[in-house]
């Protein structure tokens, strides 16, 4: 999908992953797989396009569409806690939820995220964070798409797409699926934004607490671990483990049917940016 040329400041990062990190194996090393990006961006229509070119159909219209089918494979079934039915429900049935969300970032930090953004995000339409507490006042869109073989119906990926009404930036255009974390043979969440050339990719360990809330957190130790990595498939297949990159996502219940979440990312162990969501249950399956 599209030119392997593109803008420099992507060619420098590619080159960064490509010197840095390591050589995988696109047939071998299925926990690094996904979608990856054109040279020209990403932007809202992303996965219609990506489902196109790969054959597939594309579900936008079906009751209750979640980014998980079920969370009981990263929780396990030895889990000491019993995660909270409201906590299941939006990862299980995401399309019936609505979002509000709002941004704290770290004073010294803001201008990175100005930097950030005037480099990357705001031309890419990927990884837009609000910048600013208008920026999410009006609320965002929530788009959970099914990609489906269509031979079969079964699903290939679920993409899940937000965008700011203020200022009608793509603040996520991700893939959503259960990993596999090889460090700790244990099962992870996945998330890959797809990226031009190549891919971020964030695994996340999941931990219930006695509350009954979801703590998924991109900590660990080195190369295939969880934590956050940058992919490329092409020229030459490289990912690059980002060690100072961490982040934490607690989700807990509300008590009337929704839930809260906090987003806590860390660079260098400061925290830069703290994202706060409170998710809505707006619409019941029959």
């Amino acid at each position: 999908m599209g030119s392997p040329r593109g803008h420099w400041l992507d060619t420098l990062t590619q080159v960064w992953v490509r010197s840095t990190g390591r050589k995988w194996n696109p047939a071998e090393d299925e926990w690094l797989s996904g979608p990856f990006g054109t040279s020209n961006g990403i932007g809202e229509s992303f996965f219609e396009e990506w489902a196109e070119a790969h054959g597939l159909a594309v579900d936008e219209t079906s009751q209750s569409r979640g980014l998980l089918d079920s969370l009981s494979p990263v929780i396990g079934s030895e889990a000491p806690h019993k995660i909270h039915p409201d906590v299941a429900a939006f990862y299980e049935r995401t399309s019936d939820f609505e979002i509000d969300a709002w941004s704290e970032w770290s004073g010294g930090f803001k201008p990175f995220g100005w930097l950030l953004a005037a480099l990357f995000s705001r031309r890419l339409q990927q990884l837009n964070v609000p910048l600013a507490g208008l920026d999410a006042s009006q609320g965002m869109t929530s788009r959970v798409l099914k990609l489906l073989d269509p031979s079969t119906g079964a699903v290939v990926r679920t993409a899940w797409v937000r965008r700011l009404l203020a200022t009608g930036h793509i603040i996520y255009a991700g893939d959503y699926s259960i990993g596999r974390i090889p460090a700790r043979d244990c099962a992870g969440v996945k998330v890959v934004f797809p990226l031009p050339n190549g891919n971020a990719m964030v695994l996340m360990r999941a931990e219930v607490a006695s509350d009954g809330s979801l703590t998924l957190a991109s900590v660990g130790d080195g190369f295939g671990d969880a934590g956050f990595y940058f992919t490329l498939r092409h020229p030459r297949p490289s990912a690059r483990y980002v060690k100072t990159m961490r982040e934490t996502i607690r989700v807990y219940s509300t008590g009337d049917g929704g839930v809260r979440a906090d987003h806590v990312l860390k660079l260098f162990g400061a925290v830069f940016l703290r994202l706060h969501y409170r998710l809505r249950l707006v619409t019941s399956a029959p």
